[in-house]
């Protein structure tokens, strides 16, 4: 039985303009237009080649996006709760526990 070989889905030329012009900060969609391939797969291409930087996702004030489970984390060690307490809390509304985890790290203020 023979054994076909694959057809690379970049040339070695493609792959330098998709580098040069990644670093150039074209951004992949345009690069996909030049090129000629999916959004997806010059994404795709420059990630196994890692140079590719996701983009990183704010919330609506800007603040950077933390998931609920991090959250239901950070309060599981501040309270000192067990593996399936913490798990437990991540069914909980993620503004409820962002205020339980403010209310836990600030320390309370003393007063005379």
């Amino acid at each position: 039985m023979e054994k076909t070989l694959k057809a690379p889905n970049y040339t070695v030329e493609q792959t330098a303009t998709l580098l040069n012009d990644y670093a150039a900060g074209m951004t992949p969609e345009a690069i996909a237009l030049k090129v000629g391939k999916t959004v997806r797969s010059v994404i795709a291409k420059l990630s196994r080649e890692k140079v590719y930087v996701a983009k990183t996702y704010a919330t609506k004030s800007g603040e950077a996006v933390v998931k609920k489970d991090a959250v239901a984390d950070a309060i599981g060690e501040v309270a000192g709760l067990t593996e399936a307490e913490t798990t437990s809390l991540v069914g909980a509304n993620k503004t409820a526990l962002k205020k339980i985890l403010a209310m836990l790290v600030v320390p309370e203020v003393a007063t005379d």
